[in-house]
């Protein structure tokens, strides 16, 4: 155990980077992929079969916790990590990306964003200091500084202001967080997908200096292409001895596809939402469990997979519990898509290590376009 914050890095393939995070709540292993906690839970989970799952680290959401049970209520309860007993690290996201969406229910100037709730129109002013104080409030390992993120597509004019701004916040929040041992700050390059102003936006982080470093303003509806595109080249733009931390992604080939180009770090609601929904996430694709033909199915989703609903359920009683709506349906289904999920970074890290993630990338796509195992 240790009382600060680092970050080592073992080896790398390519761009495809492997190592381990060391904070004083454990550590984390990179690649590394972030179960989302929005409201101090991971839906349909125990904190004990999240770790079970093996996640190393959680995502906890600003935007929801300020507004609902509130920060300060967290922080008389003893921080999150006791409120909601999960004692692995956390890292919050700043707020921006939840306020940003509130289309005519919010007004942003230099100063931040006021905004109504969603929950009860209440109105609230969320400012790069703001945000500071509420993760320290909640307690978080690793705190996301304040930033704006226009949805894509945008024109280069609204995307360079967006950028100026996000980065005049950036400093705000650096001086806000201060100094604090053992809790990192992380900055976000913005730029949409203009490669000369993510390169500006790199600069003007790394003259700040941050702990790590995210790939912010994508997953905003660019599509895959165009993510890949900017990939290619963001990651390079910052620095390698730092993390690399790409925000709200995604399917698993768009995971595979990030590590690949360099991308140490990743969240997203996904598994969870997908189970709770009736998807479940395999080593052949997406398998919707609501399907009919799952009915008299003896078989389990994926049979060389470990996890609880493989190993101790069919198809048949998956689709059953779906249809009849009962609650185990959206746990088991979530315990699975999460489990593959670790999988996934599991098996990136071992290649990596190894020297073989191309082949073990040809593998993985290789077995996903074979799709679903053929129905009884």
């Amino acid at each position: 155990m240790t009382d600060r914050f680092s970050f080592r890095l073992d080896a790398t393939d390519g761009k495809a980077r492997t190592g381990a995070i060391s904070t004083p709540r454990g550590e984390i292993r990179t690649p590394a992929f972030m179960p989302v906690g929005t409201a101090a839970t991971v839906k349909a989970m125990l904190p004990e079969s999240v770790a079970a799952t093996g996640a190393d680290i959680l995502l906890g959401n600003t935007y929801h916790l300020m507004l609902r049970p509130t920060a300060e209520r967290i922080a008389r309860l003893g921080g999150l990590h006791k409120f909601m007993n999960w004692d692995k690290p956390i890292l919050t996201d700043s707020g921006g990306f939840q306020v940003m969406s509130l289309a005519g229910l919010r007004k942003l100037t230099e100063e931040g964003v006021t905004f109504k709730s969603h929950i009860d129109g209440s109105r609230h002013h969320l400012s790069p200091e703001r945000s500071m104080e509420i993760q320290a409030l909640l307690g978080s390992d690793i705190v996301m500084c304040f930033d704006e993120c226009p949805a894509l597509p945008a024109d280069r004019d609204r995307i360079k202001s967006s950028m100026d701004l996000s980065m005049r916040w950036a400093q705000r929040s650096r001086d806000a967080f201060g100094d604090r041992p053992g809790h990192a700050l992380f900055g976000i390059q913005q730029g949409g997908l203009e490669q000369d102003l993510r390169e500006e936006s790199a600069q003007a982080l790394q003259a700040i200096a941050f702990d790590g470093y995210a790939v912010g303003g994508l997953a905003v509806g660019e599509g895959q292409e165009a993510m890949f595109g900017v990939l290619d080249y963001a990651p390079d733009q910052l620095p390698a001895d730092k993390l690399r931390y790409l925000m709200g992604v995604g399917k698993p080939d768009d995971i595979v596809g990030a590590v690949k180009r360099g991308i140490d770090m990743m969240d997203c609601v996904l598994p969870s939402r997908s189970g709770r929904t009736g998807q479940a996430f395999t080593r052949r694709g997406v398998v919707n469990i609501k399907n009919a033909r799952h009915a008299d199915d003896p078989r389990p989703l994926d049979e060389a997979c470990t996890c609880p609903a493989c190993s101790r359920y069919s198809r048949a009683y998956l689709h059953h519990v779906f249809r009849a709506n009962e609650m185990i349906s959206g746990m088991l289904l979530t315990w699975h898509n999460l489990h593959y999920f670790q999988k996934i970074m599991a098996g990136m890290r071992d290649a990596i290590a190894a020297g073989t993630f191309a082949v073990w990338e040809a593998d993985f796509h290789s077995l996903r376009a074979q799709g679903d195992i053929d129905p009884l």
